[in-house]
């Protein structure tokens, strides 16, 4: 649809028309002594009438308001539950026929105005804006889990801005990644097509096995498994731990019910360091519907030892309790807390090797515990000082040459902590840092405090709603040896406050432990890194290595070409090589099998070799073989909630009819677009013809 609009008012088209009107006229009136016929005059103002008043109407600045519109098909998306558990419980000839009604069902939309996509777990889609026929028949039932709710999402937020009429669900029902589909409100109808057994099968299903994912060497740790049994009354199994295809412990349990579970408890000593791999299987009983859910792998890393913190405090306070449970909460740390003239005898270990040493209101003013603090300074071990009302800060200063802390007296001020968003050496969750930034007040000396070096500050002293720069938690390191100052105490009240508001000390405990991380951790001072990143959890696993390498400056360098050998845990060697570029720095494995993985990385830099090793695990998971009941009642109330129709794969002649009885309405798209008439180069000529059409008549019949 064409317009044709002016910036004026319309009206002022009349005075067009009147001007060239009357111009024409008063230039070719009947009297006029011309040298050619009426006929010529009225041809001649004519041309002198349009030519004006094309002229006039220019004045107006007219423009063309063009609108278009587009009709936008409305679109089915066939969504397939595409996982291995359909494949097997649904017979291959039932799952081949339900396909190929839908097929048909996606042709006849076709033909009736409908477009048609196919969705998969693994993004299988064909579409007929790629001039493609979706291909039913092609679908791999292969995925080794059942996100149902992520592909239903994940078609809404690809098509948000399409005409989607409704979404067609082929399942069973079952998920087991993702939360419940029926959770989420879907604004279009979707239709659910049940496939599968809803009956439960004769079946033994080693359904779940816990474990630590860490022991540490000598020590004992459980294995516990769920056995699940349907089918089995009164019948025994053994249940076998392997390592290595070596039995290490049988057990025999009997099943007392029709249906039924059991668990079974493996306790193992952690032997040998490094990654540990262990199987659970169910011995095999004639007449299970499937033995996939008979076996399950354990990864367990056994670690040589801990990390070992030392806590020495002049006096026993509250602070020390918190900083104890958010450092038990992980087993990579032993904590010993020694209190002079408090703690039992022995607890002091003066030959311990520490990996850290916390001192708490140490170095003191009553000198308590003061006999420890140049000990452990001089051994350059990493320290943690928390600053209490009783800490000498006299002799820190003259231990520390990054931080300086005046006071004024003997008063103290209460402060809040303030995030610092410069601060670069670890990360900390956005939302963990609004919870901290609501902590209660800990007291702080008031003083001037400076802060210089390489000295980062992690949190600030808010007072009020004011944040000052006085810092609150500012870690330092000088060559190799990290120290970090914690300026006030009770922060015993931050861990209590969290919990009671949010039922847990998850931000608490994480801004400890990683402070903690931080300075026990050694520096990593190697020149080339080859470290695994990315591993996903499946027979089809894959591995991605971050590579890093570095020259005397320690500053990042490329083009080396690496050399990479995976080791299997038969031995089986496979080598790969690449080069570490800025734009390519990640090398990824696809397709390993399950299980533990060693390598090694080897290049050479400044024409010397060097080489960087480690372990990996590939986990296989047997998801699909855990739950094999289809879930009807589930896509049931899914249908319901969305205002869609329930259907069995056995019975899809309603669906089918509902479908392609609908008539489509498409979706129009209207865009306009405005074009100034005088832009228009057809006009220049328009005008240039009219003026020497006029002119050449004149000439032509003699006038001047």
């Amino acid at each position: 649809m064409n317009q044709i609009l002016t910036e004026y008012p319309l009206y002022y088209i009349i005075f067009a028309f009147i001007t060239a009107a009357v111009y024409a006229w008063f230039l070719y009136q009947k009297n006029l002594n011309a040298p050619w016929n009426t006929t010529t005059n009225y041809i001649l103002a004519s041309l002198r009438f349009v030519l004006v008043f094309l002229l006039c109407f220019l004045l107006l600045n007219p423009f063309i308001r063009q609108i278009t519109n587009e009709y936008e098909k409305p679109l089915v998306v066939f969504a397939i539950d595409n996982s291995q558990s359909l494949s097997l419980t649904t017979d291959s000839i039932k799952l081949k026929k339900t396909l190929q009604t839908l097929q048909t069902t996606a042709e006849q939309l076709q033909a009736n105005g409908f477009e048609t996509v196919l969705q998969t777990f693994d993004n299988q889609a064909n579409s007929q804006e790629n001039n493609q026929q979706n291909n039913f028949q092609a679908i791999k039932f292969t995925n080794t889990v059942s996100p149902i709710s992520d592909l239903l999402n994940g078609i809404t937020q690809n098509y948000e801005n399409r005409n989607i009429s409704s979404i067609v669900l082929l399942s069973d029902g079952i998920y087991n990644q993702g939360i419940s589909p029926t959770y989420t409100p879907y604004r279009l109808p979707i239709h659910t097509i049940g496939i599968g057994d809803s009956i439960p099968q004769k079946d033994i299903n080693l359904k779940a096995v816990y474990h630590n994912a860490l022991a540490y060497l000598g020590n004992k740790f459980p294995i516990e498994a769920d056995i699940y049994q349907t089918g089995f009354a009164n019948q025994t199994v053994e249940v076998l731990l392997k390592q290595n295809g070596n039995i290490l412990e049988r057990k025999n349990i009997t099943f007392s019910q029709t249906s039924d579970f059991q668990r079974i408890n493996f306790i193992i000593a952690a032997t040998q360091k490094g990654m540990q791999h262990y199987t659970i299987e169910v011995q095999q009983i004639a007449g299970e519907f499937t033995t996939k859910n008979n076996l399950r792998h354990v990864y367990v890393d056994v670690l040589d030892g801990k990390q070992k913190i030392l806590l020495i405090a002049a006096a026993p306070h509250p602070d020390i309790k918190a900083i104890r449970s958010a450092i038990d909460k992980k087993e990579l740390y032993g904590l010993d807390v020694f209190i002079p003239n408090i703690s039992p005898e022995g607890t002091y270990k003066a030959n311990e090797k520490y990996d850290l040493v916390i001192f708490h209101n140490i170095p003191n003013k009553n000198n308590f515990g003061n006999q420890y603090f140049q000990e452990y300074v001089n051994k350059g071990v990493p320290i943690w000082y928390l600053i209490g009302t009783e800490t000498n800060l006299t002799m820190l200063n003259k231990q520390l040459d990054f931080i300086e802390i005046n006071s004024r007296g003997t008063q103290f001020d209460k402060v809040t902590p303030a995030f610092n968003k410069n601060f670069t050496k670890f990360t900390f969750d956005d939302t963990k840092k609004r919870l901290v930034s609501k902590y209660p007040p800990a007291t702080v000396f008031f003083a001037s405090y400076q802060v210089t070096g390489s000295a980062q500050v992690l949190l600030y002293q808010r007072v009020g709603n004011v944040e000052t720069q006085n810092p609150l938690l500012v870690l330092n390191d000088n060559l190799g040896v990290k120290t970090a100052v914690l300026t006030g105490e009770g922060i015993w009240q931050w861990r209590i406050t969290e919990n009671s508001q949010q039922d847990s000390q998850d931000a608490f405990d994480e801004l400890i432990v990683k402070t903690i991380q931080y300075l026990a951790n050694k520096d990593d001072k190697r020149k080339f890194r080859v470290v695994p990143t990315s591993i996903d959890d499946n027979t089809n696993g894959s591995v991605v290595f971050e590579t890093e390498t570095y020259n005397d400056s320690y500053e990042n360098i490329y083009g080396q070409k690496i050399d990479l050998t995976l080791t299997n845990e038969k031995g089986e060697n496979t080598s790969y090589s690449y080069v570490n570029t800025d734009a390519n720095f990640r090398y990824k494995i696809n397709g390993l099998a399950q299980g533990i993985y060693s390598y090694k990385a080897t290049t050479t830099l400044n024409n010397k070799n060097e080489s960087s090793k480690g372990e990996f695990t590939i986990k296989e998971q047997a998801t699909e073989a855990v739950s094999t009941v289809a879930d009807f009642e589930l896509l049931r109330q899914l249908a319901k909630q969305s205002g869609g129709l329930f259907a069995q794969a056995d019975n899809l002649q309603t669906l089918q009819n509902y479908l392609t009885s609908q008539k489509p309405q498409s979706l129009i798209h209207s865009s306009e677009t405005i074009k100034e008439i005088l832009h228009l180069k057809w006009i220049f000529f328009l005008l240039m013809t009219l003026v020497s059409t006029e002119w050449f008549i004149r000439k032509f019949r003699g006038a001047y």
